[in-house]
């Protein structure tokens, strides 16, 4: 495992002391120091429950971040939920379509790099509540092939804080990279332990006997 280079917060916002009154009720506390950046990525993680979208969603406003987060797009189809989706950050994929979403998110980035704005993205790697057996990609080719700062956040139910305090910047060697956030995860407790994927590239596909291109 290489050192983890962890990078200062030079941007800060301003939170919303309701959100963070209501997390306080439930006993939620946030951990939040600034931005290393004026864009990045967030690896969220672990996801295994539905309350982990409400916790993250008032993390969220309680410190001030306007953070876009994929979803899949049948859900902006229910009447009244997709509206409130977008309005809340969320933005439709397909996910049969995972490299034409990465690169429209760089894209994206690059825009928002010219623009001097602000643009954070918000992904859940496991990509379900159920148990998979390791992260899909995508923050990771979004961070990487955008160059922005990685925020690696974790919703811990067993101290009941939300720990977004940790960036770092991916080298492109990916078992070394993963190494190093499952090192910053350890001891993570998600709602549903059992059903949290290990932190580690999801395996390939089986080819059945035929090499992958």
């Amino acid at each position: 495992m290489q050192p983890i280079e962890k990078l200062p917060h030079p941007v800060q916002l301003r939170g919303n002391p309701l959100a963070r009154g209501v997390l306080a009720l439930f006993g939620w506390k946030v951990r939040f120091e600034g931005l290393p950046a004026m864009q990045g990525v967030f690896a969220v993680y672990p996801h295994t429950s539905n309350w982990d979208f409400i916790v993250a969603i008032l993390a969220k406003w309680a410190v001030g971040l306007e953070l876009n987060f994929w979803a899949k797009d049948t859900l902006f189809r229910l009447p009244g939920f997709g509206r409130w989706l977008r309005w809340v950050g969320g933005v439709p994929v397909r996910r049969h379509a995972p490299q034409g979403v990465v690169a429209q998110v760089v894209e994206g980035v690059a825009q928002a790099r010219a623009q001097q704005r602000l643009y954070w993205l918000g992904l859940s790697p496991e990509g379900t509540r159920k148990w998979t057996p390791g992260w899909r990609s995508g923050f990771y080719q979004v961070a990487l092939r955008a160059g922005v700062p990685l925020g690696v956040v974790s919703l811990d139910y067993g101290r009941k804080v939300v720990n977004a305090t940790t960036f770092i910047t991916l080298t492109g060697d990916a078992e070394a990279d993963f190494a190093n956030i499952a090192a910053l995860l350890a001891g993570v407790q998600g709602k549903n332990p059992a059903l949290a994927a290990p932190v580690r590239p999801m395996p390939a596909a089986p080819t059945h006997g035929r090499l992958k291109e």
